[in-house]
């Protein structure tokens, strides 16, 4: 007995060894297997990372398993992927594998796929990128020469999507989260096949989402007629969402397209089937729900699936006195009465249309009711729609389970019908947008990306008017603003419908506007490895708002400033703000502005011009960051300013100027203007080295100069100043980081020069003496914290000794010429006969004089200068000497 078993317990790891080892020999035969079919079956790309064979996982027969597949087409879809599929079994007997390639096809008994993406596409042409079979020219018209045969038992498919995308129709259909199983045999002409189904589904037609991520469970029998391709709904019972409905027909392949006769309704009235058709994200749980009447949904679907051709529709559903209360909720629903058709009698697609003939309901005392017509939905959609009731916003959410990330608040009223097409809404044709009746909001609560603050909007009224809305009213608050507006909306409902854009033409008035309670924040912001996430908000003009607004305020804050009596026209556009006539008052006197802000790009821009008449100066340059750069030396400054400026740059992101970016010109006038000559360094510093001026008394009274800048650098024009009797002219430059470089030229009389310059004029007492200037140059550098002042004083009152000694000169010279011309006088003008002894002794009186002359200065000037003199004189006695000897000649 022993020895039996010990041969059965040989014998079994004998196969057991077989088992593992015979797969490795069939590992070459198992590629070339799958190479085969798909060399001799498609027209494409087929890859995958790895076969195996096994006889152990499906014992007794062999399990084939291929790893990461992936298929992708040729033209006109190049390189795009058809099918991949992390996992893929098969089992099949094991004869199947000794087969060679001449003998009969593999049958195949089972298959597993796991983790697959179908997608099927068709192009505008009609191209369909699932076209891939190879044609076959000894093939005959039959299955019995095919790669493989399906005798399948078993087959899954888990986990897995399948995207259909039909250009041509404009049809779209995502099955994600797909789970399918079957048991059946596909190898009889007519079988039946056991199903099991879920997945998710979104369906469009025409950029209409009729399903959107719609959970769909499906138990169906379905008859396979395998020689007619018919395939029929037996015993079908299926889910969507949650409501229960059961359907049954049948759906056959054409040669140019399906047949289809499907019927399908709710098999309970019960009113908690609605709620299970809404998606379970906003319905909630609705198993203890209380419900009161009815809801019944029906449908026939009936006819061919062609490229010209859909089925006939016949959808109802429809709900009498119904009512329903979450448990949890204070307030419930009533009087609920649907009455919706979709219908389409043709088979023509565009004839489908959609009747909501009335859909009412009550919420305490308010009662809401409406009504619509959609027509021509799959082209340009007509719609027709009746709104007639009250509605206490709050009350929504106290009634159903909403979750909305600001709660709703304020009473709606409206009596409205409006007729139009979406492409009149889409291109903005108003005459073909028909609106009447009015509509009123009060105490409205809105919050939105696009604003910075939520917008409380205490009473508000609308007329509509054939293709015009009427604001009659609007009050509202917004952070710490409030608005009373009146106006003109056009595109209202492109707005609400299309994401179109809303123009107006509002006339605004403010008891107090702050510009950043109209502003969106975005936060975009990098941060470092392992840092918390930080915030920037970038203030934002709305790009949905395009309109005119004529506004008058009592006070407008924009950044630091406080606008008084503001006035004037914005343009808003493309996310850009265009100021026309703005007048303000502000710092005691008064102010215009023109030119645009941008917030459209990433960076805020803006181009404004700038006019100020009258502007308190030491007000101004402390609140105008702006003004203390451009001009830092007028921080100094008592009085008032008048100045035109052309700026432009970049904006941060509390819309307040970048001034490393601005770049512009201004042209300034001081008017009344005194010297705070305390608080100042650079004016410290400027009496130091120019004792002989008092700065604080210099004369700033009409000035005026011109300036321009860019990259942070301010080039001031020459501008000429007066203190006393010194001209002083200045020029230069200066950053916005206060770094100076200016020089100041001025025009010094000698007598401000020292007590030795006034000792030489007091000498020479001459109009000449006492009216001669010198040029000072004063250079001023470093900042204006911490400057520093530079003078050529020393050189200049060297010049001006050197000047006065020349001029001490040159008197002197004219002293001596003058005696001389008085003397030779009369030699000249003596008769010729005279002797020579007399001509001797009068040239002897002549030289006798000049030496005199020379002699008497002598005590004030050097023996150079001395010198000097008398060669000058020689000089000048020699010519007249010379010419009195030929005159005696």
């Amino acid at each position: 007995m022993k020895k039996i078993f010990k041969i059965i317990g040989i014998t079994l790891l004998t196969l057991f060894a077989l088992l593992l080892i015979i797969p490795f020999a069939f590992q070459g035969k198992l590629n070339d297997i799958i190479k085969r079919y798909a060399n001799e079956s498609v027209n494409a790309n087929v890859e995958f990372k790895d076969a195996s064979l096994s006889f152990i996982k499906s014992f007794p027969k062999a399990h084939i398993s291929v790893d990461d597949l992936l298929i992708t087409t040729f033209k006109p879809f190049e390189n795009e992927t058809l099918v991949s599929a992390k996992h893929i079994a098969f089992t099949m007997d094991v004869k199947e594998l000794l087969k060679k390639a001449s003998e009969d096809p593999l049958a195949v008994k089972s298959i597993v796929v796991e983790e697959a993406l179908l997608t099927i596409k068709t192009d505008k042409f009609g191209n369909a990128n699932y076209d891939i079979a190879k044609e076959n020219e000894n093939q005959v018209e039959t299955d019995s020469n095919s790669s493989f045969t399906f005798d399948i038992q078993d087959y899954s498919i888990n986990n897995s999507a399948i995207t259909y995308i039909d250009e041509a129709t404009a049809i779209q259909l995502f099955l994600t989260e797909l789970n399918h199983e079957g048991h059946g045999t596909f190898s009889a002409e007519t079988s039946e096949l056991n199903t099991k189904t879920q997945t998710n589904v979104s369906f469009s037609l025409d950029s209409t989402m009729y399903l959107n991520n719609n959970s769909i469970k499906l138990d169906a029998i379905i008859g396979l007629d395998l020689a007619n391709s018919k395939y029929t709904f037996k015993d079908n019972k299926g889910y969507i969402n949650q409501l229960p409905i059961e359907f049954d027909g049948f759906v056959q392949l054409l040669d140019d397209g399906q047949d289809i006769d499907i019927t399908f309704e709710n098999p309970e009235s019960d009113f908690k089937n609605f709620l299970a058709l809404i998606p379970e994200t906003y319905s909630k749980s609705i198993e203890n729900v209380e419900t009161t009447g009815n809801f019944k949904v029906k449908a026939i679907i009936k006819g061919k699936v062609t490229e010209e051709t859909i089925p006939t529709l016949d959808i109802s559903l429809t709900s009498n006195n119904a009512s329903f209360k979450y448990p949890n909720l204070p307030k419930g629903i009533n009087n609920i009465y649907l009455n919706t058709e979709i219908k389409n009698t043709t088979g023509n697609v565009d004839d489908t249309y959609v009747n909501i003939n009335q859909l009412d309901f009550k919420i305490d005392q308010d009662v809401f009711k409406s009504a619509a017509t959609l027509k021509n939905i799959t082209k340009n959609m007509l719609v027709n729609a009746n709104i007639n009731g009250v509605l206490n916003l709050a009350n929504l959410t106290k009634a159903y389970p909403i979750e909305l990330e600001t709660a709703l608040t304020g009473i709606l009223k409206a009596n409205l019908n409006t007729a139009f097409d979406m492409e009149a809404i889409e291109t903005n044709a108003y005459a073909r947008i028909k609106n009447s009746g009015t509509a009123s909001l009060s105490d409205f609560v809105f919050s939105s990306e696009d604003l910075n603050n939520p917008l409380h909007i205490t009473n508000a009224s609308l007329s509509l008017k054939a293709d015009d809305v009427t604001l009659n009213k609007f009050e509202a608050k917004t952070g710490e603003s409030d608005i009373n507006a009146t106006g003109d909306i056009k595109n209202l409902m492109g707005f609400l419908l299309s994401d179109n854009t809303l123009k107006g033409d509002f006339y605004i008035k403010s008891n107090t506007f702050k510009v950043n309670d109209f502003m969106t924040t975005e936060a975009e912001v990098e941060t470092p490895e392992n840092k918390e996430p930080t915030t920037s908000e970038a203030l934002k003009i709305p790009a949905f708002l395009e309109c005119i607004i004529h506004a008058n305020a009592n006070t407008v804050v924009y950044d630091n400033l406080n606008l008084k009596n503001l006035s004037g026209t914005v343009y808003i556009k493309d996310q850009q703000a265009t100021l026309e006539n703005l007048k303000s008052s502000i710092f005691d006197g008064s102010l215009t502005v023109s030119g645009d802000v941008s917030t459209k790009n990433e960076t805020p821009t803006f181009n404004l011009k700038l006019g100020a008449d009258g502007f308190d100066i030491a007000q101004s340059f402390k609140d105008l960051e702006l003004l203390q750069s451009i001009a830092p030396i007028a921080n100094f400054f008592q009085g008032k300013l008048n100045t035109t400026l052309s700026f432009s740059g970049d904006l941060d992101n509390e819309l307040a100027p970048n001034l490393s970016t601005i770049s512009g010109n201004a042209l300034a006038e001081l008017l009344t203007t005194n010297i705070e000559e305390k608080n100042s360094t650079l004016l410290t510093k400027l009496d130091g080295a120019l004792n002989f001026i008092d700065f604080s008394k210099i004369d700033l009274k009409d000035l005026k100069t011109s300036l321009s800048f860019a990259d942070g650098k301010v080039s001031v024009k020459p501008f000429d100043i007066k203190y006393n009797d010194i001209n002083i002219s200045v020029s230069g430059a200066h950053g916005f980081d206060q770094s100076l470089e200016y020089s100041a030229i001025l025009d010094v009389p000698a007598k401000y020069l020292g007590s030795e310059v006034n000792q030489l004029i007091g000498k020479i007492n001459t109009e000449e003496a006492n009216n001669i200037t010198i040029p000072v140059t004063a250079n001023i550098g470093g900042s204006l914290t911490s400057p520093s002042v530079k003078t050529d004083l020393t050189s200049g009152v060297k010049n001006l000794t050197a000047q006065l000694i020349e001029i001490e000169k040159q008197k002197l010279l004219d002293q001596g010429k003058s005696k001389v011309k008085d003397m030779l006088g009369g030699l000249i003008g003596s008769n010729n006969t005279k002797t020579d002894s007399i001509k001797s002794e009068q040239k002897s009186t002549v030289t006798n004089v000049l030496q005199d002359i020379v002699s008497s200065k002598s005590t004030t000037r050097d023996s150079t200068q001395n010198n000097s003199t008398k060669e000058t004189v020689k000089n000048v006695l020699g010519g007249l000497f010379s010419k009195t000897k030929k005159t005696d000649e």
